[in-house]
């Protein structure tokens, strides 16, 4: 019989009892004779980037107040517990755990790290673009454990792997078509069962190294998830969840609990996921929001471990249905005390890692930033730091290359740089991939068509002092499948010290091998030849610091708009 049938007929059998005996007394346990929903809380984060101590400038603030530190974040998300019913909370992630890490965890491959969130009691995450950044097979030996093919076990312990799964339900080996680790998990909530499954954005290849994806297929996020749904609803599941690494970004008035004009690829994603999927915590995007697309819970906890997002959820008992789902963004605070296990830990790898980190390698004169400048609308142009790190890479090419200019990926540099001493670990926060520095040939003519190519990416890459060109804030941008048709770069304004690139002309020029596969979308790079290998990036910007002490942030006139050379 059908739920409404039900209450027909139990309407019909009151009637009958008061017909038969008069008016019938009924107890507040007989009018709510309905089970009690079970109430789920769900601790969220996302990007965490082997953040075990506090970010250092304006990266270990948000909303205002000082904030991140593992030491701290365990200490908040064992109170949330406390605050719930423990038995009731589950911890999840939304990728990027580890990858683009400061010294601390990198140095040991994010072994730390991984260790440190098992011990805050995480249970499920969703595999990021940078947990790849080192290959499949290094994302396995993370999750399963086992000493580094190649360093060891650096620290002298064994790595044990994990305490928590990994989900990754849409990348797949392309030798067996299964997903590299496991899709989904089945949570049960006092007999009521949650599936969490996981999933890491479609366009990891464009913006991770060949060989970190090497062997891997990545299909559609919501088609995956879609699929995946269906499965889970098979086994009985109807409180789905899913863990995405790919997320949007909220008008610049919005606060960390805000909705404010969100945008992003995110939106697309859950307005075509199916209507039984929930919850979407999500990443990438660095960004903090609490919103609702296509009747589903779209939240985000920033980056590096200063906020957790509270999720509240109410489960029918009898259906497993999601009755109302609520979420608050938390900010991790420093007023707290330090969890003692963590302060452990965090001691223990420094006193490993030894002196090396708090080398003096160079002095800025001011606060250097990544921040960069509005090109025109919403496009983001160069900034000081950004154009720092391009001078050190050409100043660091050998000069037998005789390169003319720089490009360095926005992507690549990681923090900022405070003014005073800069530190080896500061200095290895800001530039963490290793990438070695390519110096290749391009002709004039492919320059201009990189150029173009950033409006098609929204990437614009930083340049070296050497660089000059300007922008039409008016031009058309390219169809991605044709990069040089655009007109954003003015013909004849790309000059290289001063004298301008003739399109039949080659030139030689330096950026990072990522940039040089291709990576963030720049498939131009792809057609330079002549390719020389030169020094780790880092290196080259250890170098710089050190011969060029004290150093400031260099101006931002390299790239200039058709308003302000007409003004000018």
């Amino acid at each position: 019989m059908s739920i409404p049938g039900m209450r027909r007929a139990a309407i019909g059998l009151t009637a009958l009892a008061v017909a038969a005996f008069g008016a019938v007394t009924t107890t507040p346990d007989q009018a709510d004779a309905r089970p009690k929903p079970v109430e789920v809380t769900l601790l969220a984060l996302n990007d965490f980037h082997g953040h075990l101590e506090p970010p250092g400038g304006s990266s270990g603030t948000i909303a205002g107040q000082p904030a991140g530190g593992v030491e701290y974040l365990a200490t908040h998300l064992a109170e949330l517990r406390k605050a719930s019913k423990k038995k009731n909370t589950v911890t999840v992630a939304a990728g990027d755990l580890i990858g683009a890490s400061p010294l601390l965890s990198a140095a040991f491959h994010d072994e730390p790290t991984i260790e440190a969130l098992s011990m805050a009691g995480l249970d499920y995450a969703s595999v990021g673009n940078h947990e790849f950044d080192e290959g499949s097979d290094e994302l396995l030996r993370i999750q399963h454990g086992g000493c580094h093919p190649v360093d060891g076990c650096a620290d002298g312990t064994p790595y044990r792997g994990a305490g928590f799964q990994y989900l990754s339900a849409n990348a797949f080996v392309d030798e067996t078509n299964k997903p590299l680790l496991p899709p989904y998990a089945i949570h049960k909530v006092q007999g009521v069962k949650i599936g969490f499954i996981g999933m890491t954005l479609e366009g990891t290849p464009e913006i991770v190294s060949p060989q970190g994806v090497a062997g891997l297929t990545f299909t559609d996020e919501a088609q995956t998830a879609n699929r995946y749904a269906r499965e889970l609803r098979r086994k009985g599941v109807e409180t789905i969840v899913v863990l995405l690494h790919e997320g949007g970004t909220q008008a610049g008035a919005g606060g960390i609990n805000d909705c404010v004009d969100f945008t992003g690829p995110v939106v697309d994603i859950a307005n075509r996921m199916d209507p039984s999927i929930d919850v979407i915590v999500s990443g990438h995007t660095h960004q903090a929001y609490n919103c609702e697309v296509n009747n589903k819970l779209v939240t985000s906890a920033s980056s590096f471990g200063r906020l957790v997002t509270d999720i509240d959820l109410k489960i029918d008992r009898r259906t497993g249905d999601v009755l109302s789902a609520t979420a608050e963004n938390l900010v991790v605070t420093r007023d707290v005390a330090k969890d003692p296990n963590q302060t452990a830990l965090v001691d223990r790898y420094k006193a490993v890692l030894g002196p090396v980190a708090g080398r003096q390698v160079g002095e800025t004169v001011e606060a250097i930033t990544r921040s960069q400048e509005t090109l025109f609308d919403t496009t983001r142009g160069e900034s000081p730091l950004g154009n720092l790190i391009a001078d050190a890479q050409l100043w660091a090419t050998d000069d037998e290359q005789g390169a003319v200019a720089a490009f360095m990926n926005p992507g690549g540099v990681r923090a900022d740089l405070d003014a005073g001493p800069v530190t080896y670990e500061e200095a290895f926060t800001v530039q963490p991939f290793a990438n070695n520095l390519v110096t290749l040939d391009l002709t004039g003519a492919q320059l201009y068509c990189l150029l173009e190519q950033q409006f098609v990416t929204g990437r614009v890459l930083y340049p070296s002092s050497t660089v000059s060109y300007v922008v039409d804030p008016a031009g058309t941008t390219a169809p991605a499948g044709d990069p040089c048709a655009g007109t954003r770069v003015v013909p004849g304004s790309l000059s290289f010290g001063g004298v301008a690139v003739e399109t039949g002309t080659t030139y030689r020029v330096t950026v990072n091998n990522f940039l040089a596969g291709g990576g963030d979308g720049f498939t131009v790079l792809t057609g330079g030849t002549n390719l020389v290998t030169g020094q780790i990036d880092l290196d080259a910007f250890v170098a710089y610091l050190t011969a060029n002490s004290p150093v400031s942030g260099p101006a931002l006139d390299r790239i200039r708009t058709t308003a302000e050379t007409a003004a000018s």
